[in-house]
């Protein structure tokens, strides 16, 4: 397959190299130092203690990649209008864009039977301009469970995981779903098909909601969130409020949160991504996470106060470091 990763940062980065070393012709939209250390000596995977070096064709302008018969956009919410207004010459008749983000997606109503497809989220796609650029009919949605960072430009380090859970919008999955399945699979990933990706988004949404904004709040790692009694305790509460909203849509994520803490647990000692985002000075994913997930509740008619507390303090603690506007 022709691949295009749009966003070759920790994941898109992981995804682009192994792709590539299992025989596709793979490009990747980049811009700045990673990509100018992506074109000087290829882009450097650790994983397993081992350091590879993949030479792909890189450019910050994907007028001059061409079409392609699938693009993995793996940018985080808050760079997703930059990859509307620049994606068209990537996209082909035939060509599948999968969305590999954390959060909730711009697309998330567009095939649920709450609301029959004709309900929009404003604060995730402000006018429309997501949805014109990347229609439902061509996207793949992919919940992605791995870490990986880019602890200097040019280099990215896997730590863990290995699952990606793929499918489309409203669950009926066609030959592009399975195709993308495959070549993951073949790349070294766990990559799966599902049914009814809205759920796997709002499973891992449950995690991403409670922990990313309170460890950007106080810079600990997610094992000493859990530690922390009155810590775990408002993050349960959060969980709980996201667990009634996915459900009042006709999404359960069917997770206890205790449950949800054990996975946590398992990964043992890590930074979110968002308290990595906080501690190296970029834009934090405040609206995939936070805003996205209220105006849902706004629109089921579910009560999140505790959520509207946490989305209030991480905003504000953005904005006066200039991370979030």
């Amino acid at each position: 397959m022709k691949i295009c990763i749009y966003g070759a940062g920790a994941v898109g980065g992981l995804i682009a190299a192994r792709l590539a070393q299992s025989g596709h012709e793979v490009s990747v939209v980049a811009r700045g130092a990673h990509l100018t250390a992506i074109l000087k000596d290829g882009l450097k995977i650790v994983s397993e203690g081992k350091q590879t070096a993949i030479r792909l064709k890189a450019n910050n302008d994907a007028a001059k990649l061409g079409p392609q018969d699938c693009v993995i956009v793996a940018v985080k919410g808050q760079s997703l209008p930059g990859v509307a207004a620049n994606i068209a010459p990537l996209l082909g008749d035939d060509t599948s864009i999968v969305t590999a983000m954390n959060g909730v997606p711009w697309w998330f109503f567009d095939r649920l039977a709450f609301g029959g497809g004709k309900l929009h989220l404003e604060s995730l796609d402000p006018g429309g301009a997501l949805s014109r650029a990347m229609p439902t009919d061509r996207i793949v949605g992919c919940v992605v469970h791995l870490a990986a960072s880019t602890p200097e430009p040019g280099l990215i380090r896997h730590s863990m995981g290995e699952r990606l859970i793929l499918g489309e919008p409203g669950g009926k999955n066609t030959a592009r779903t399975q195709a993308i399945v495959e070549a993951l699979k073949a790349a070294g990933f766990q990559a799966e098909a599902s049914t009814f990706i809205e759920k796997d988004f709002w499973v891992k949404l449950l995690g991403n909601i409670s922990f990313n904004p309170v460890s950007a709040l106080t810079l600990a790692t997610a094992n000493r969130l859990i530690a922390d009694e009155y810590v775990k305790a408002y993050m349960v509460a959060i969980m709980r409020e996201c667990l009634a909203i996915g459900r009042a849509v006709g999404v359960d994520a069917d997770i206890d949160p205790e449950a949800r803490m054990d996975m946590a647990r398992h990964l043992g000692v890590f930074k979110t991504s968002m308290q990595q985002d906080m501690e190296a000075g970029k834009r934090l994913e405040i609206d995939g996470l936070l805003t996205g997930t209220l105006e849902i509740a706004r629109k089921a008619g579910v009560a999140a106060p505790f959520t509207e507390s946490l989305a209030g303090l991480a905003r504000l603690r953005a904005e006066s470091t200039g991370q979030y506007k």
